[in-house]
């Protein structure tokens, strides 16, 4: 009998084990947190995750998303330079805990019961601080029956996933001109967004915001050979050849996201307005020269931005697309949109053909699964692209978005030099 009653007793043991070590459990890292409103008085570290966190203005939000309702336990990893109060905050509930501890401590901040499948907050505020800071947080700490089958993003690639539309050409047509229009709704133009409009085998024209006082209209071309990151290592016969810019316009070399020539002109653009762009190639031997065009409404003409002539080319222009991309990490959760349309190609034989279909892609963020908010259609007669602010997508790579024609061709008159 009494070993029937420690079998007994090992079973159960065994049993209560296994149902413990399969709670599901995630840890959200440090490094992937989002500032609010801004990231200015406490840092996001590749290493160190949340640090020198010193004003109460800012909130520290982690975003993760639901698959599987249920019950979540929430923990901090957090420690102070001295005794803190921090206010936790998820689903609709709000814990302040205590931060004593000079070395990295797993502190439990609540329990919550969540109803039903969709992107969660973890929201930090600060309350009190006897230190400097109200606390560094290496994770925070998830467990319970919502965990199974959760994402976030574990990476401190903190960018939106980038998305793409690709505009299909007729066989056998050579776009000799490629012309775009773009439209950003007021408030979707967010710090650190490239909307771009006339994209191409060989380089990407349209515009960004990149300081709260600068906006520029930005053309680049790659060069030849495929380097990954520094120009210096780029023979000179696989260079891009800047062969002229327009007044004001600056121009160098890039690196970093393969190599080439860049060129960008600061211009105060403006939400709610349409802008025009067009694309000129000019094959000759095993080269092309890219010519960027941007239309100025203030001085009612066209703009030369740059021109580039591209070795190892030597054909017009192919894979034409447009982008979203979200290129500043701190304000990679903000919401952005804008719409692209009134697409054109004028071939070499000088027929001009509308691009009223476009094939959605993205970037490997969305491919890993690391971000899922992202999407794209089409809406009121223009393509629409649309990224982060942690709501679900509603286009997944492949799908095929359609507008209707115009059936009228830009009128373009381009300035002689």
């Amino acid at each position: 009998m009494k070993k029937k009653w420690l079998l007994l007793a090992l079973l159960l043991t065994t049993a209560t084990t296994r149902i413990f070590a399969q709670t599901p459990q995630a840890d959200l890292p440090g490094f992937t947190a989002y500032a609010d409103p801004e990231e200015e008085n406490v840092q996001i570290s590749q290493r160190n995750g949340v640090i020198k966190w010193t004003d109460k203005a800012n909130t520290v939000n982690f975003y993760f998303h639901v698959a599987t309702p249920g019950t979540l336990k929430v923990a901090l990893t957090a420690k102070s330079d001295a005794p803190s109060k921090v206010a936790v905050t998820i689903n609709g509930v709000e814990k302040t805990i205590s931060i004593n501890a000079n070395a990295y401590t797993k502190i439990p901040v609540l329990e919550t019961k969540i109803k039903s499948a969709g992107f969660y907050c973890v929201s930090l505020k600060g309350v009190e601080k006897k230190g400097d800071v109200y606390g560094d947080i290496q994770s925070v700490n998830l467990e319970g029956s919502a965990v199974k089958d959760i994402q976030f993003n574990p990476k401190p690639w903190r960018r939106a996933a980038s998305v793409h539309l690709n505009y299909p050409v007729p066989e056998g047509k050579n776009p000799e001109y490629f012309y775009g229009e773009i439209k950003v709704p007021a408030g979707e133009d967010k710090l650190g967004t490239y909307f771009m409009s006339c994209g191409f085998h060989r380089g990407y024209f349209g515009m960004q915001v990149n300081s709260p006082t600068e906006r520029r209209i930005i053309f680049s071309v790659w060069d030849a050979g495929g380097e990954p990151q520094s120009r210096d290592k780029v023979k000179y016969e696989d260079q891009v050849v800047l062969l002229a810019k327009g007044d004001s316009v600056e121009a160098s070399g890039f690196g970093g996201e393969g190599t080439g020539g860049h060129s960008h002109w600061v211009y105060n653009w403006k939400p709610g307005e349409t802008y025009r762009f067009l694309m000129h190639s000019v094959p000759e031997g095993n080269t092309t020269t890219y010519t960027a065009y941007f239309y100025v409404p203030e001085h009612h003409e066209w703009k030369m931005i740059a021109s580039f002539r591209a070795p190892k080319d030597g054909k017009y222009m192919g894979h034409l697309y447009s982008f979203l991309e979200n290129f500043s990490f701190s304000n990679g959760h903000l919401g952005r949109k804008g719409y692209f349309g009134n697409h054109w190609i004028k071939t070499n034989t000088g027929e001009w053909i509308e691009l009223t279909k476009a094939k959605f892609t993205n970037d490997a963020t969305a491919r890993a699964k690391d971000r899922l908010d992202f999407g794209g259609g089409s809406e009121n007669g223009w393509f629409y692209l649309w990224n982060s602010g942690f709501k679900p997508a509603n286009a997944q790579a492949g799908d095929i978005f359609e507008h209707p024609a115009t059936g009228q061709h830009p009128d373009i008159n381009l300035p002689k030099f």
